[in-house]
């Protein structure tokens, strides 16, 4: 197993104890090693061939009509291409190993989906400074330097399909969720919940942080206030187990120290684990993201409907648009961009409903581009 992080200011090495050094794979005990990555240092150095090219290419060389090269500053700069040159890495790592398991210790819930949502970000943001048909001119120009630029960002393209690829996989790609139980705790749960069914994310379990022990029968008030707290977080675990429904939710109880070293985290782990087996027997989050179907009627007559598994979503925040080939769905705070089925491209929305867990939208044919 290999455990990594994206934090930029992690804490992994302190805590297994460890002196810090990003960027190296460091083995901590047998079949399990740990890797701080540092995105700021990868994109100085993936980009800094590309920025001299750029820089090269630029001087003193008049472009034909209509191709404008982008400024390296532009690109180094470009929204989310630190996160995709972390995940990369990641993509890079499970392709090295196809057998090994890699746990992605993510930051913040927002800052995460942000990383995940870049490779998306990145690739209509290339398209936007420097378009397809702007670096088909430039290959195919006299200028060999401005050919050797187009190949890199086309590799960079590469890249974050293959990015893409891997977190559409739901076969190899799964998310846990941590919370506490308290009411902030939960709601924020639930946001999470939405996020992680509107990015299209498998949802394997949530880990329920920091709960009290049982510590049977005291008296005073440090016992009073101990109980009640117990009370009040079990009330919102219950909560979140009901809402959650299929999906395991591990309790995981406050410790009298802080869990650090190998052998305090193995023995949390162990605890952890077995009932992480149990639960899972009897669950499991299989459905779906997107699913399409004939609904009724024949030819430009015919009705087709997109279901979209949004649970615990907020109907009050849902947005609906359409984007060329593209659905944009929006839910508690977060778009996404959904490529149509081939057929519901040659459609248009008709009408659309929430029923508390699905987003159904229903197309019908466009006389002027169905085929007759």
């Amino acid at each position: 197993m290999l455990l990594v992080s994206l934090d930029q200011a992690p804490a992994l090495a302190d805590v297994f104890g460890l002196e810090r050094a990003p960027g190296v794979i460091r083995s901590v005990t047998d079949g399990l090693d740990i890797l701080e990555i540092d995105s700021l240092t990868l994109l100085e150095r993936r980009f800094a061939a590309l920025t001299t090219l750029l820089a090269a290419a630029g001087a003193g060389h008049e472009h034909s009509a209509g191709f404008a090269l982008p400024a390296p500053e532009e690109i180094t700069g470009m929204p989310g291409v630190q996160e995709v040159l972390a995940l990369h890495e990641i993509a890079r790592l499970v392709a090295d190993d196809p057998r090994r398991t890699v746990v992605v210790d993510c930051p913040s819930a927002s800052a995460a989906f942000g990383t995940l949502a870049a490779p998306r970000m990145a690739a209509d943001y290339v398209e936007r400074i420097w378009p397809q048909h702007s670096r088909i001119e430039a290959a195919t120009g006299p200028d060999l330097r401005l050919g050797l630029v187009v190949a890199l960002f086309d590799r960079m393209l590469d890249r974050i399909g293959e990015i893409r690829d891997l977190l559409a996989d739901r076969t190899r790609t799964s998310v846990t969720l941590v919370g506490t139980a308290d009411r902030v705790g939960a709601a924020e749960l639930r946001r999470l919940r939405s996020w992680t069914a509107l990015s299209g994310l498998r949802l394997d379990s949530v880990i329920v942080n920091g709960l009290v022990p049982d510590f049977g029968a005291g008296t005073g008030s440090a016992a009073d206030w101990l109980d009640a707290q117990r009370r009040a977080q079990r009330a919102v675990l219950a909560e979140i187990v009901s809402t959650f429904g299929n999906v395991p939710v591990l309790e995981c109880e406050r410790l009298a120290t802080e869990p650090v070293g190998l052998t305090s985290l193995g023995m949390f782990a162990q605890a952890l684990c077995r009932e992480d087996r149990d639960l899972r027997e009897a669950h499991a989050d299989d459905t779906d993201p997107v699913r399409v179907q004939h609904e009724s009627g024949t030819g430009v007559d015919s009705v087709y409907t997109m279901r979209m598994h949004l649970p615990l979503a907020d109907p009050a925040t849902l947005t609906l648009g359409r984007v060329d080939d593209d659905l944009v769905v929006g839910a508690d705070g977060i778009r996404r961009r959904v490529r149509l089925a081939s057929g519901l491209r040659r459609c248009t929305v008709s009408g659309a409903e929430f029923d508390g867990g699905d987003l159904l939208v229903r197309f019908v044919p466009d006389p002027a581009v169905w085929p007759q």
